[in-house]
């Protein structure tokens, strides 16, 4: 009985001698891992600086341009311009005025970022000014990424700038894309080497994290969603054309259909006219 009793207890005392080491073991590796990405996140934060170029034009849709500016903003060691014709405020198409940082003569030649924000009426007489459509084609060419959200990915295509490229759009534009030579997907982001484009409007906070990643690391990105408190819970379950109702899309399409009939006739025409 003795010898039963002293081999519990050596049991015990080696079970309780493991447990203690293994939490000391697990406790250290996590502290560890956590120091890792802390040490990462300050190597990705002291890289070179970054300059982010936000092209704006009249009637373009504001939340399009103030998600991905809010989440480049933040971005340690970064510089974001928001770039117009002339220096003026632009007015938005919720009739929200935005006040640009400089013209196309005083943007950099070399950016690593260039974004273009879409919209449905402002898309439409972008098309028509090649001014601008020459100004996307110089700086995005030249530029380490090329992005966009919404509809800005059809004035990229104009631009020539999506040829033989994977890209997203606002939904009611996406299959005018192929008339630039360009693949549509339906995701909310949609990265193709150095292409990184979003879905319609909302997709831009998306959009923003998922560059935040790729310039700066993906702790930095997740740092960026905690502190925007980004966890959207929508009240409907309305926001996809798989989604919505067949009456929500019949409605939405209805209002829609004329502002498309007219951007695809305008993309047709840039497309013929820009060769």
């Amino acid at each position: 009985m003795n010898r039963d009793l002293n081999f519990t207890r050596r049991e015990v005392f080696s079970a309780l001698t493991f447990g203690t080491t293994s939490a000391l073991l697990s406790s250290d590796s996590a502290a560890q891992t956590k120091a890792k990405d802390q040490s990462q996140l300050v190597a990705r934060d002291s890289e070179k600086p970054l300059t982010c170029g936000l092209l704006l034009f009249p009637n373009m849709t504001a939340l399009d341009l103030v998600a991905p500016q809010l989440v480049m903003s933040k971005l340690p060691n970064t510089v974001v311009h928001l770039i117009a014709e002339s220096q003026g405020p632009v007015m938005s198409d919720s009739d929200l005025a935005i006040v640009p940082t400089m013209t196309f003569e005083q943007c950099p030649d070399e950016l690593d970022v260039f974004f273009v924000p879409g919209g449905p009426k402002g898309t439409l007489t972008a098309l028509q000014n090649d001014r601008l459509l020459d100004f996307v084609s110089h700086r995005g060419s030249r530029a380490r990424y090329i992005t966009s959200v919404c509809t800005g990915s059809v004035l990229l295509g104009a631009a020539g700038l999506l040829k033989g490229y994977k890209a997203a759009s606002y939904w009611g534009t996406l299959d005018m894309l192929p008339v630039f030579g360009a693949t549509p997907v339906s995701d909310r982001v949609v990265k193709d080497r150095n292409r990184i484009t979003g879905g319609g409007i909302t997709a831009g906070l998306d959009f923003g994290l998922e560059l935040a990643a790729e310039l700066r690391g993906e702790q930095r990105a997740r740092l960026q969603q905690l502190i925007m408190e980004y966890d959207p819970r929508p009240p409907f379950d309305s926001g996809s054309l798989n989604t919505a109702s067949a009456e929500t899309v019949a409605h939405a399409r209805g209002l829609l259909g004329p502002s498309l009939l007219a951007i695809r006739a305008e993309a047709e025409r840039a497309a013929r006219r820009r060769g």
